[in-house]
């Protein structure tokens, strides 16, 4: 008996939308002073086509690390909105993060997962969420009050409504097909991109 003999996605029947549209119609709702983190690979280059802004973090390589960065920086600046977008590989990575958000629950932060049930950058394997795992029941488990599931486009608005108000956590699973854009590489120099956000922080750079 086989993996997938045993488990099956949960949003098999359900539709996906097209990832770069999705991220580049989110962009253009939420505040400027929104703060960004990315998840590597797919996130980081939709995030970059739609425009490239100083208050955004490209993590290159960093497996897991998009929503643990983006929990300390709502931490830290409670006066921003903090958004991670991130895949759902990525995600699963450092999924125990969440039991953290849930216990702090900080109201400027939203997690964004474009989960096309796959890990896209090592080669298409199923991920997880296409075996069984329900991200959003995953998400209300650790606390994590009134998690999205978006199938919609039209549910964008909400979702940058949500991103605006800071009055709540936020997480959001967004179902995404498997197609690939041409990717828009962001810059890779790591001290360029940190500085550039330190600026947009108020930081010295260095």
């Amino acid at each position: 008996m086989t993996v997938t003999d045993t488990a099956s996605s949960t949003t098999a029947s359900l539709p996906r939308l097209d990832r770069r549209r999705f991220v580049a119609d989110l962009i253009a709702l939420i505040p400027e002073d929104t703060l960004l983190v990315t998840g590597l690979g797919s996130p980081s280059y939709d995030v970059f086509a739609a425009g490239d802004r100083p208050g955004t973090f490209y993590l290159w390589g960093a497996m897991g690390a998009a929503a643990p960065l983006a929990l300390g920086l709502a931490l830290a600046r409670p006066d921003r909105p903090v958004v991670a977008i991130t895949g759902d590989g990525e995600h699963l990575m450092g999924i125990g993060t969440l039991a953290t958000i849930g216990a702090q629950l900080p109201p400027n932060l939203t997690v964004v997962v474009l989960d096309n049930e796959h890990f896209g950058e090592t080669g298409m394997q199923p991920s997880h969420t296409g075996l069984g795992t329900d991200l959003v029941a995953v998400a209300r488990g650790f606390g994590i009050h009134d998690p999205l599931r978006i199938t919609d486009l039209a549910q964008t608005d909400d979702l940058a409504s949500r991103i605006k108000a800071r009055t709540a956590t936020t997480y959001a699973q967004v179902l995404i097909d498997t197609t690939e854009p041409p990717r828009a590489l962001p810059p890779r120099d790591g001290v360029a991109n940190k500085n550039s956000f330190r600026a947009a922080l108020g930081l010295n750079t260095f």
